[in-house]
């Protein structure tokens, strides 16, 4: 079987992107994961662990639009921010959900009561909701604008701007005739 040279290089682009959004991802969600864990590491001092952790994870919540939006996906859609935000809150809260669900079975279910044991936990529950996370961010809330599209809009640009460098030299040359004709 052979590849055609429109697809071959196609593939490589495909995955250099996705490592390159993976590594922003990961960048992003490594400092949200350490704004979390100060958080929920005093949080605990005065705070049930569950509680602590919810609101530690809207703390890095927050933390983490900023760099996605801004940063990670900042091609992406900016007309539809509204809805970018519904479901960027919905999928976190989702992410919380998953998140405090592991919490909770491992340090209640396993009677981890240490600060550290509630940490690693918390840790292990952020790992897991990751994987959800990434794919939903992706897939639902920050959605590129299709390069198909966005390569439309930029000939649609060139166009424009070569149609107005015609008109100029169209004005200049007709009024070039004009003066000459009065000479």
């Amino acid at each position: 079987m052979t590849s055609s040279p429109d697809t071959a290089p196609a593939a490589p682009n495909v995955l250099r992107r996705l490592i390159n959004e993976l590594a922003k991802f990961g960048i992003v969600g490594i400092v949200g994961v350490v704004v979390q864990l100060v958080a929920f590491s005093i949080l605990l001092d005065s705070m049930q662990t569950v509680r602590a952790n919810i609101v530690a994870t809207l703390i890095a919540i927050g933390t983490n639009y900023i760099g996605y939006r801004y940063w990670v996906y900042r091609k992406a859609d900016k007309k539809t921010r509204s809805r970018e935000i519904t479901l960027f809150l919905i999928f976190s809260g989702i992410g919380l959900l998953i998140q405090n669900a592991v919490l909770y079975a491992l340090t209640y279910g396993l009677g981890l009561d240490t600060k550290l044991e509630k940490l690693v936990c918390t840790v292990i529950g952020i790992g897991v909701a990751t994987v959800f996370r990434f794919w939903s961010y992706r897939t639902w809330v920050f959605k590129a604008v299709p390069e198909a599209a966005a390569a439309v809009i930029e000939a649609a640009d060139a166009v424009g701007q070569a149609e107005r460098i015609l008109a100029a030299e169209q004005v200049k040359m007709s009024t070039g005739h004009a003066e000459a004709k009065e000479l």
